[in-house]
């Protein structure tokens, strides 16, 4: 089995008669904004998972499953995205629901997406996104703090944004169905006689202590709050008690700046080595290779 890393939540695992491609999502740095799994590598894959529908583990998974003819596995509110191209092999997971596809067992995980706030050019532009679970919505656009338009549509509300610019002169407020943490859910892998668990962005969940997985892929870049951090990490890596970490998510950029949600791996790693379970840090187009 070899394991690549992309960045971001994006991963290939590859063995004999599997390929499996994890959140073909899309970089978010400003000079390339290009998939994060290279298109060189979605020769040959069988399975692509999407962990939730943002733009940076989604934005490349239909393109990707289309040219592959892989088989999808995704959250049911992701499925349109996929059959409305015409991709028919696609799989809805829920929690705790199981698939066994040929080589392929699969678990959903409870997940849940956090809020994420950035601010760029010390404030000049303020993008903040919850997720939000309710049947209406629409915009209100403020000017120096006094509302100057409203409109109220009727839709299934995933999300709720607020976009300031100017340090805050202009305020845009808007419930949505945007793509902001659409689909959101975890996945336990079984492979080659191998569990992976892959948890994409989420906070600390309670009930993974059973889970017990040979190799975990972990999000540790919870400083803007969207994921988790070092701490909530590293209490889910002594509840479930992996043979191998690898931690991501982290140290990322995003349009011009760079470095959105930092953390130090290292502190992650050393603390991790301290409970007698071997983590390795993977840089982009890193590879394991594991027997």
């Amino acid at each position: 089995m070899k394991i690549k890393h992309y960045l971001y939540n994006a991963f290939i695992i590859e063995g004999a008669g599997y390929k499996l491609a994890i959140d073909a999502g899309r970089n978010l740095w400003w000079t390339k904004l290009n998939s994060l799994i290279p298109k060189a590598e979605w020769e040959g894959v069988t399975h692509v998972f999407s962990t939730h529908g943002d733009p940076d583990h989604f934005d490349y998974a239909v393109e990707m499953a289309e040219q592959s003819q892989a088989t999808v596995i995704c959250h049911e509110e992701l499925v349109d995205r996929f059959k409305s191209d015409q991709i028919s092999a696609v799989h809805a997971l829920g929690v705790s629901e199981r698939l066994e596809l040929g080589p392929v067992q699969v678990q959903g995980l409870m997940a849940e997406h956090g809020p994420l706030a950035l601010r760029l050019g010390g404030g000049l532009f303020y993008m903040n996104n919850e997720v939000l679970q309710k049947g209406h919505g629409g915009q209100e656009v403020y000017l120096a703090g006094l509302r100057v338009q409203k409109i109220d549509e009727t839709l299934n509300v995933y999300n709720h944004g607020t976009v300031k610019l100017l340090w805050g002169l202009i305020r845009l407020e808007k419930d949505n169905v945007e793509a902001f943490a659409r689909g959101v859910i975890g996945y336990k892998i079984e492979v080659e006689n191998k569990s992976i668990v892959n948890l994409g962005d989420t906070l600390f969940q309670e009930g993974w202590e059973e889970l017990n997985p040979d190799i975990l892929m972990i999000p540790i870049g919870g400083s803007a709050g969207n994921t988790m951090d070092v701490k909530a990490a590293l209490e889910a890596v002594r509840l479930m008690r992996p043979k191998l970490v690898i931690p991501c998510h982290y140290n990322g950029d995003f349009f011009w700046r760079r470095n959105v949600n930092p953390t130090n791996d290292q502190v992650f790693k050393t603390e991790v080595e301290k409970m007698d379970i071997d983590c390795r840090i993977m840089k982009y187009g890193d590879e394991i290779v594991l027997s």
